[in-house]
């Protein structure tokens, strides 16, 4: 009984002392995408720019790991949406949005959303504002791409 006491006074020291380590982190929750049907051959994500906006990243880079990811070309309407050639499922997009949440956006060190993503010499560094920590982050890698045009004979 007398441990908890103790320990129960420490924490409450530190609290008082460094405000900022209270352990009161405010969680990022982001929308799932919104994703329909335009035909039969192409697929829309409605919400890219909103999603994009609430992880302070550029689209294009967003819409570049998606397109690799989804092995499709794409681009963006005039309402800012996103148009895929293919038919893609939502989950597919969840969980290639996740991936990219977990590479280019959340620090690895204090695990906080709130980082900037720069490009220097070809490299892309990913600098987290609570923490301090830089690290560089891996290139998009573009999927297959078939050549397409006339033989050579």
């Amino acid at each position: 009984m007398f441990f908890f006491q103790m320990l129960g006074r420490v924490f409450n020291i530190l609290r008082e002392n460094n405000p900022d380590l209270t352990g009161n982190r405010r969680r990022t929750v982001m929308r799932p995408p919104q994703v329909l049907r335009e035909g039969t051959k192409k697929t829309v994500f409605v919400n890219f720019m909103d999603l994009c906006k609430t992880m302070h990243r550029q689209p294009d880079h967003v819409m570049a790991f998606l397109l690799s990811e989804l092995g499709t070309s794409g681009s963006l309407d005039g309402q800012q949406r996103l148009v895929v050639k293919g038919r893609f499922a939502p989950k597919s997009f969840e969980a290639n949005l996740r991936k990219y949440v977990n590479n280019y956006v959340i620090c690895h060190g204090c695990k906080s959303p709130d980082t900037n993503l720069t490009k220097e010499n070809r490299l892309f560094f990913m600098r987290c504002e609570p923490c301090g920590s830089e690290r560089s982050v891996e290139q998009i890698k573009a999927g297959y791409v078939a050549l397409v045009g006339k033989r050579k004979t």
